[in-house]
């Protein structure tokens, strides 16, 4: 009998154990469907905030001049290349002068026949003012030889000038250096016909140089002479300081931009045309806020973040931002440090209860 009993006993002990488990899923599963959702937070600090402009600019010498010839012609010799520093005034390149060469030989024959002319003329005048001191010709035929001999060196005088007006435009055939500096770039060879619009050369200074870079126009009206930089040369780990010297008033009406100039304040040598990562502080802000842009909502038209209160429940705000493209949203009006934003809000409805958890990195400008 004590075995024909324990069969039903055994029953209803694993329909209770099955009926606790079920009970024991079911309360979980309702737990874990009422419980609060787990969203990252973003805690608000104060901090200090730099407003910056991140640029790329190109390193270029203070002076650049494009070098050409008044005259076209062909090159007949280069003078110098790329890498070469030249003083001021030294030859760079001859352009052939066949004209100007013709017309100096013509005018120093011209020279020399005035000037025979005028040694012919001056011993006529030399014998008729003998002649007559001694009373043999009269004081009229004087006259005449002091006229022709006047119109003589006349003649010489003329054909002298024209020679040096010949031999000075020949010279322009000849290219020289208009300042001391480095051949930076030489498109030409010899045997090229130019024009006068050719450049034959690019020269830099050989002393100073400067960053350029274009702002767009809508922020470039934040910049002015003074403002600091910090810049690395592009691919590599030199960080050195700049300062903007000159701010363009004139937009460039196919790019929209503002040329900004920096010089280097200190920091290692840069070739001309170097690419150089620039970063201009435009503003400091000590006690400012920014929180990342992710946690914005509509950032363009009507900006807004989700804050989790005290009783964590979570509700819209209307915010202001600065309209700057800077990597975190700066706030300009409706947080204050301590303040807990959402960080991803789309999944997230104002009203809900959340459980907060802190942020891995938290944003402090």
């Amino acid at each position: 009998m004590r075995y024909a009993m324990s069969g039903p006993r055994s029953r209803m002990i694993g329909l209770w154990a099955a009926l606790l488990a079920a009970m024991a899923l079911a309360i979980g599963g309702a737990w874990r469907l009422t419980r609060p959702p787990k969203v990252e937070i973003h805690l608000v600090r104060a901090t200090t905030i730099e407003r910056v402009l991140a640029v790329v600019g190109r390193a270029r010498p203070t002076t650049l001049l494009d070098v050409r010839s008044p005259n076209p012609g062909q090159v007949i010799q280069v003078l110098h290349d790329d890498g070469d520093r030249v003083a001021l005034g030294e030859p760079l390149a001859v352009i052939k002068a066949t004209v100007q060469e013709a017309q100096i030989a013509a005018g120093a024959a011209q020279g020399r026949a005035a000037g025979a002319e005028y040694q012919r003329a001056q011993l006529a005048f030399d014998r008729i003012q003998i002649l007559t001191n001694k009373g043999v010709t009269s004081r009229a035929a004087l006259d005449e030889a002091r006229a022709t001999l006047q119109s003589a060196r006349a003649n010489l005088d003329a054909a002298t000038a024209t020679t040096a007006a010949a031999s000075e435009l020949a010279k322009q055939f000849t290219v020289r250096a208009p300042i001391a500096g480095v051949v930076l770039f030489r498109p030409i060879d010899n045997g090229q016909v130019v024009a006068s619009t050719t450049t034959l050369f690019q020269l830099g200074s050989l002393v100073g140089t400067e960053i350029q870079v274009q702002v767009d126009e809508a922020y470039a009206d934040a910049l002015h002479p003074g403002l600091t930089a910090r810049a690395v040369l592009t691919g590599s780990e030199t960080r050195f300081t700049a300062r903007i010297t000159e701010v363009s008033p004139q937009v460039d009406s196919t790019t929209g931009g503002r040329l900004v100039k920096l010089v280097a304040v200190g920091g290692p040598a840069m070739a001309p045309g170097r690419s150089i990562d620039v970063t201009i502080v435009v503003e400091r802000r000590p006690g400012g806020l920014a929180i990342p842009r992710g946690s914005v909502i509509d950032p363009s038209t009507q900006p807004r973040v989700y804050v989790v209160g005290a009783d964590d429940i979570v509700k819209e705000r209307k915010i202001a931002i600065l309209r700057w493209p800077s990597l975190n949203a700066i706030i300009e009006s409706g947080l204050s440090p301590g303040d807990r934003i959402v960080l991803n809000p789309s999944g997230v409805r104002p009203g809900a209860r959340v459980a907060p958890t802190a942020s891995v990195a938290q944003t402090g400008g």
